[in-house]
């Protein structure tokens, strides 16, 4: 398709300017005019499909048609139901705009204030981890496993389409009556009577780390401050349905009858409420060595280094998913990730053994519109990079003047100093971008060059295996060794997205044991023991109501490092296929209470899920919402489980490497 010349943004370049030239120019077109024209046009191009109205925008505004504007009742008003307005807005706060689920039913007492137009702030609410000693949790055989497993066998009876059952907690954020909220309202900050002094004085500036540690644990912790009030619901059996498969009647009967179980078993307040919500997993040269601190290209390295969480396709499929954790076994080197990350439906699900007479099933370093997003990814980069130059040009040139007139030449010369490294390094940071744009460009645009191994092994996806009754959904990949020659062992990139301070914060919270989470000098996060059955249910960590939970963190091909908490109460999940439905029980991750946005999206199905002293907890196999991308429930199975069926199939397999450079030396 040729470009429109009246709708170019550029006039003065014409269509085979601003196309990508052969390969033999690339050195030279990366920096041309053209070259920056191509990455100003892709950054426009993002710009406008990010401010295109989406399906949310328009289901708000029927809902808010002159028809509607008439407040209907809350759900508490059994005869009426839930209103179209509550059904929308209850949830708010869970997900991002129009991601969070659909209320279907509930018999909390809180009382649902409908906004009386689309651009009204209204109260949000928050998933919370529910407290450690709620009585429902004090044994194996606990009052939760009874009614979870009561909901989901009455449920499938009843032909209605659960996909989930949870016990969650809420807060809901009530803003101040009366008070207009702006932007810079709306973020949190710290409050000014809990000042946390430098714990450095406190120990008269001791360098030992343990004395640090303690220094550090011996402080408040500073709490965020709120714009309104925060209140704390009861315990929620929190249940999932397929959207449009359940009317309010029919979900209250089914309420009734969970209630009447509840009230057998149990005298303990706990509420019951109905969401439309689905489970379903989230798929969507050597490489190079994990970026350092200050290294120009941290922002884009992770994609194509042998870090964990490799973003990876089938060379036969067009979903992406994320590698899991690497080990060793007979000299070789295999990775773990999910099956149905290189596995389409079309292709059965029966046990797959590689046999080397038959043709490999390679396993590709991001499938080709990942590839595409990436190198695009990069040119926006750029194209900002581009106006900050121009921007500290001017401010540059200004102080520069300033400086010859002889106005505050103190003041103006030192700002001239600071303005001056910046834009040096902006420019270096242009540059080794371009270099690497090139080295994509050149070295892995064609499929066959991003191939990194081939699987060997992937039994059936099966659900409700064994008495944990877990899901298996696993898959190994036998590495090409001389791709990962650089290789470092089993670690994390934490990234560039969390600065050390933000990922602190959100990982420990407590103030009366040193932290456990050691933040790594090179961001790299060296994995090593694996959390148990029995140890989630010995949580480590403070929530921000002072509540104990354990902090995980993961990082994943589409949404980087997160961080959530752990629910010591296992969740029912039953996904639907074409096939038939699967059902097990699953590990569950809420999002952290102070990070915006969900733990995983579409994608990050793979991941290694870790502890704060970089236990391995468990593989990302999927996660609950409402069809579209993003998730408010995450879900894994315990990594003892997977490790146990790969010693059975590898006997002697090893997730450590003592001797890295003598082990690559092997063919």
């Amino acid at each position: 398709m040729s470009l429109d010349r009246a709708n170019n943004p550029f006039p003065s370049l014409d269509a085979l300017t601003l196309a990508n030239p052969s390969v033999g120019d690339l050195e030279s077109w990366v920096d041309s005019p053209a070259f920056d024209a191509n990455c100003q046009m892709k950054a426009q191009e993002l710009r406008k499909a990010l401010d295109r109205p989406s399906d949310w925008d328009d289901e708000v505004s029927a809902l808010f048609s002159p028809s509607d504007t008439v407040a209907s009742p809350t759900a508490t008003e059994v005869n009426f139901g839930v209103s179209p307005l509550e059904a929308a807005f209850y949830y708010a706060g869970l997900n991002l705009k129009g991601l969070w689920p659909r209320l279907v039913c509930r018999d909390s007492p809180d009382e649902f204030v409908p906004p009386t137009g689309p651009n009204e702030y209204i109260r949000e609410m928050r998933l919370e981890y529910v407290s450690d000693n709620h009585q429902w949790g004090n044994d194996r055989n606990s009052v939760w496993n009874q009614v979870r497993d009561y909901t989901a066998e009455l449920l499938i009876k009843e032909k209605i389409s659960v996909s989930s059952v949870d016990f969650v907690t809420f807060s809901i954020l009530h803003y101040a009556e009366g008070r207009e909220l702006t932007p810079e309202a709306e973020e949190e900050a710290w409050s000014d009577d809990e000042v946390v002094e430098d714990p450095t004085e406190v120990q008269d500036n001791s360098d030992d780390d343990e004395a640090l540690d303690k220094a550090y644990a011996a402080l408040p912790v500073a709490k965020k401050k709120e714009e309104g009030k925060r209140e704390y619901t009861d315990a929620t059996v929190w249940i999932g349905i397929l959207a449009d498969t359940l009317d309010y009647a029919r979900a209250l009967e089914m309420l009734g009858r969970i209630r009447s179980f509840i009230n057998n078993v149990s005298s303990v307040k706990v509420n019951i409420a109905f969401r439309e919500s689905m489970a379903q997993p989230l798929v969507t040269q050597a490489l190079y060595p994990p970026a350092e601190f200050g290294d120009y290209l941290c922002e884009f390295i992770d994609n194509v280094s042998v870090a964990l969480s490799l973003p990876i396709a089938g060379r036969r499929t067009d979903m992406q998913g994320t590698m899991g954790p690497y080990f060793q076994w007979k000299g070789d080197l295999y990775a773990l990730t999910a099956r149905h990350n290189l596995f389409l439906s079309n292709d059965g699900n029966t046990e797959y053994i590689y046999h080397p007479s038959s043709p490999k099933r390679e396993v590709v370093l991001m499938g080709e519109n990942a590839f595409e997003s990436y190198k695009t990814a990069i040119q926006v980069r750029i194209s900002n990079l581009n106006d900050t130059v121009r921007a500290l040009d001017l401010q540059i040139a200004a102080l520069e003047q300033r400086i010859r007139n002889g106005i505050n030449v103190d003041e103006a010369q030192a700002k001239l100093t600071e303005l001056q490294a910046e834009h040096l390094k902006t420019k270096n940071t242009i540059k080794a971008l371009k270099k690497f744009f090139v080295t994509l460009s050149e070295k892995w645009a064609d499929l066959k060059d991003r191939v990194i191994g081939y699987v060997v092994w992937a039994p059936p996806i099966a659900c409700g295996v064994g008495d944990n009754k877990y899901t298996v959904d696993l898959c190994v990949v036998k590495l090409n060794k001389r791709r990962f020659s650089k290789f470092i062992g089993n670690v994390l990139s934490l990234g560039p997205e969390l600065s050390e301070t933000t990922l602190k914060e959100l990982m420990y919270e407590r103030i009366d044991v040193p932290s456990e989470f050691k933040y790594p000098k090179d961001g790299l996060f060296k994995l090593g023991g694996m959390v148990t059955a029995d140890d989630i249910e010995n949580t480590n960590s403070l929530d921000g109501r002072g509540d104990r939970t354990r902090r995980v963190l993961k990082r994943g091909w589409k949404t980087n490092t997160t961080v959530g908490n752990l629910l010591r109460f296992i969740s029912f999940v039953r996904k639907y296929y074409i096939s038939g439905t699967l059902e097990s029980l699953e590990l569950a991750i809420l999002p952290h209470e102070s990070q915006i946005g969900p733990f995983s999206r579409g994608g990050d199905s793979g991941a290694v899920i870790v502890s704060a002293t970089g236990e391995y907890v468990g593989i990302l196999t999927g996660g609950t919402n409402k069809g579209k991308d993003g998730t408010d429930i995450t879900y894994a199975t315990l990594f003892v489980y997977i490790w146990a069926l790969i010693l059975a199939k590898f006997p002697g397999a090893n997730l450590y490497f003592e001797d890295i450079e003598a082990f690559l030396a092997t063919n």
